[in-house]
């Protein structure tokens, strides 16, 4: 009989054991989610036309979190940030204007520092200067962003967008995860 019972007492904390290896595994599991989500990317999905033909309506994306806190944002990366009016709402953009630059939008064509920035990401010349119509000048921490649809887009030409902050931009479009057909880096150049 003393053998009978090491026996199931050996099978209780074997059961016990897996359970707990079980509990351990799915909190790792959560702490590291939560680390990369928080740290280092999170997915969005594309609502609108404002970046077509780059990013279309419905595409999925992974966002790029941690690079900025190695470097700045360079010039024509698109970048997802939130819209200070509606709380989880993001726009996702392309700068155009890097801090200390002045930019001005002219007949339909962006201006830096007074030259022609001479980019094709817009399909059509800008019927809208919006408040570009005057010259911006930019802080040390301060972008000017544009949707590559810009006869369709809601940007920095507009008061309820207008200039971002650094500390206001989430992170960079990287990796398009959805149509699967698209599948593979967001090129930004």
């Amino acid at each position: 009989m003393r053998q009978e019972e090491l026996e199931e007492q050996g099978k209780s904390k074997s059961t016990a054991r897996e359970v707990l290896d079980w509990i351990l595994y799915i909190g790792i599991v959560l702490i590291l989610s939560w680390l990369i989500v928080t740290f280092v990317g999170v997915r969005t999905v594309v609502d609108g036309q404002s970046m077509e033909p780059t990013l279309q309506d419905g595409n999925n994306l992974i966002v790029d979190k941690l690079s900025y806190r190695f470097r700045d944002p360079k010039r024509y990366e698109i970048i997802v940030f939130p819209y200070k009016y509606e709380e989880n709402t993001y726009y996702i953009k392309r700068i155009i204007g890097l801090p200390g630059e002045t930019v001005q939008v002219k007949n339909g064509e962006v201006y830096i520092d007074g030259e022609i920035l001479g980019e094709d990401y817009g399909a059509e010349a800008m019927e809208d200067a919006g408040i570009a119509s005057e010259p911006i000048e930019l802080g040390t921490d301060e972008y000017f962003v544009l949707g590559d649809n810009r006869n369709h887009s809601s940007d920095s030409r507009d008061p309820s967008v207008g200039v971002l902050r650094r500390e206001d931009l989430i992170g960079r479009a990287w990796i398009r995860i959805y149509p699967f057909d698209e599948m593979g880096f967001v090129v930004h150049e």
